[in-house]
């Protein structure tokens, strides 16, 4: 336990907060590897596994995978009220959790082991089928997985912390499969007919199924690890009947938040900008800069460095200058640098894509970049989980799968949204589905770059001015807590660990 005072001036009331055991931190932030698997290898292998290996059209790929994210994400809302206002013997969250583990695993494999001389719609329908049921299985898992964490502490710096391990898993998991495709898969499965084992399709059904077992163990093993905590977790509200009206009016008043409505917009420029960025991630290595699998693959690896700076920044930021300025600082230097590279090729300022110089340029600005943008990733989320007792105090009722639901929500909606743009990115530059890397003209690939450079900044710059408005700060936090203490007649809120 962790005692604290209002921060400036006078102490005011004392705040008794909870401090999460490291053995807690662990379980809760490995739960993400699941999440960092699926979405790394729907983010960057997806669209070139169906379109360039497959041969599915890119413009369907886009639309199957659109199509897949908005219906998930109208049922994330739903799904995080009733895990909100579930009642069992193991919670609220946990139920979701256990039930989640298998169908993940299952429908994960199938999605990468598509039938063979299918024509394209029948392609797109198991696309389409595949990647709903699978985003849905994620999201039943996710988001009760995500919103134990403001149940975990209610400490102001101790949530960051908890992101900061959620964070760290996510990435490195995911981002472990990658390097794995391209250092051990694509080499192994690189033959005489496909030298490059990227297109090879029987790299992809390995990978589907590794990948889906590491899903279940995440799965599983984050459920099991925090299972312990049910019993200091908040109760389910009392038992009620709730029709569809009562159902949204709740939602509605819940989210009727200024702090909250600014996290969510900006998350709509950040999820497009996101969407745009990962989707085309692995074009510009293999088109842009025409890295070989192996470059690619130590670019990738660097993601590992990266998980270590965000995840031990994020902490001190949080302590030193508040997760709100933190934020919008941090995102300042990390969206105005990612591009940088790119730009200075377009200059010519860059030597030519075969001079050492340009891959280490590459890696080391992606590395630092990156740690950046986890930073930043781990600080907004922390500021959504600060929404949770401001929410409290005006409503009665702890509403955290709603408000982690509505993020997961606007991510999915308007990420495809960034997938899609980066289809019509390719379309605009003139790269054609299956293109050898080698016969893609100069002027195509510049064209790659000078479309997609202004639209990612534009984005990402609309989305911290946006966050700016955000209001929550360690003293309205710590001010919340009190108010919640005097309103339940006792010091803290909620079990420690």
């Amino acid at each position: 336990m962790t005692v604290e005072t209002a921060a400036g001036g006078a102490p005011g009331p004392r705040i008794e907060t909870t401090k999460p055991s490291l053995w807690t931190k662990i379980s809760y932030g490995f739960g993400a590897v699941a999440f960092g698997v699926k979405d790394n290898g729907f983010s960057y292998f997806l669209l070139i596994f169906y379109s360039q290996v497959i041969g599915l059209d890119a413009r369907l790929v886009g639309l199957a995978l659109t199509i897949s994210l908005i219906v998930d994400a109208f049922f994330d809302p739903i799904l995080g009220y009733w895990s909100d206002n579930l009642r069992s013997k193991w919670g609220r969250r946990h139920p979701f959790m256990y039930a989640a583990a298998i169908p993940i695993a299952a429908t994960y494999f199938l999605l990468w082991s598509p039938p063979q001389g299918w024509e394209d719609f029948h392609l797109f329908l198991y696309l389409l089928v595949l990647s709903i049921v699978v985003r849905m299985m994620i999201s039943i898992y996710e988001i009760p997985s995500t919103a134990l964490a403001p149940e975990l502490t209610d400490d102001y710096d101790e949530r960051s912390s908890l992101q900061a391990y959620r964070s760290y898993f996510g990435w490195t998991g995911g981002n472990a499969m990658s390097v794995f495709n391209f250092i051990v898969l694509f080499p192994l499965f690189a033959t005489a007919a496909i030298p490059n084992g990227q297109f090879n399709p029987e790299a992809y059904r390995t990978y589907g199924l590794i990948a889906s077992g590491l899903l279940l163990v995440s799965v599983l093993a984050s459920s099991i690890g925090t299972h312990s905590r049910i019993m200091h977790l908040k109760p389910a509200p009392p038992k009620r009947v709730l029709g569809p009206a009562t159902i949204f009016r709740e939602i509605f008043e819940t989210l009727s938040n200024r702090s909250f409505l600014a996290l969510f917009i900006s998350a709509i420029f950040g999820s497009i900008a996101g969407g745009l960025s990962a989707a085309l991630a692995f074009y510009f290595y293999t088109y842009f800069w025409n890295f070989s699998t192996a470059q690619s693959g130590l670019i990738t690896s660097g993601v590992f460095v990266s998980a270590i700076i965000g995840a031990v920044l994020a902490p001190i930021v949080s302590r030193t200058i508040g997760k709100k300025k933190g934020a919008i600082i941090i995102g300042l230097i990390a969206f105005l640098g990612s591009p940088m590279p790119v730009v200075l090729r377009l200059m010519g300022v860059l030597p030519d894509n075969s001079s050492p110089v340009v891959f280490w340029f590459v890696f080391f600005t992606t590395m630092i970049d990156v740690g950046l943008i986890i930073c930043f990733q781990i600080l907004s989320g922390s500021m959504m989980a600060d929404l949770v007792e401001q929410a409290e105090i005006k409503t009665g009722r702890r509403s955290e799968g709603i408000f982690f639901a509505a993020s997961a929500f606007i991510r999915k909606v308007v990420g495809g949204l960034g997938l899609t743009a980066a289809t019509f990115v390719l379309t605009l530059a003139g790269l054609k589905a299956g293109a050898d890397p080698s016969q893609v003209s100069h002027e195509t690939v510049m064209r790659l770059g000078m479309f997609y450079v202004p639209a990612i900044l534009s984005l990402w710059m609309i989305m911290l001015a946006i966050m700016s408005t955000y209001t929550i700060t360690r003293d309205g936090h710590e001010a919340n807590l009190r108010i919640l203490a005097e309103m339940k007649g006792k010091e803290g809120d909620g079990g420690d660990d």
